[in-house]
């Protein structure tokens, strides 16, 4: 069974790369509270390019953490807490091979 084991959200920021400023909504971090998943996205969390990210058909980001262990191994200095990867949804059990185009999930998380 899939489950959502790490919600995250987070707004965006202006970030030095290759000597310019840019503003990115990559930096995720987990949160505790409730949050309502809206239309365009999550409440406490905004996306930096509505071109590439958010929106109606991408209002949120889902990862599987069966491959934060693949990622540890490679950048092995790197501290690499839930939602490292931008990703809204941290899951287990549910990997890319198992969703499909258009397919429709109920989400259910359970606040510690």
């Amino acid at each position: 069974m899939a489950k959502i084991i790490s919600l995250n959200i987070g707004l965006p920021r202006q970030v030095i790369f290759n000597g310019q400023i840019v503003t990115t909504g990559i930096f995720k971090e987990p949160t505790e509270r409730h949050v309502m998943l809206r239309q365009l996205n999550l409440d406490g969390d905004r996306q930096a390019d509505l071109t590439v990210h958010g929106g109606v058909d991408k209002a949120v980001y889902a990862y599987a953490m069966e491959h934060y262990d693949y990622w540890k191994e490679e950048l092995p200095a790197i501290n690499l807490p839930w939602g490292m990867f931008g990703e809204n949804f941290t899951t287990e059990g549910l990997l890319e091979d198992d969703i499909k185009i258009a397919r429709k999930l109920r989400i259910s998380y359970r606040c510690m």
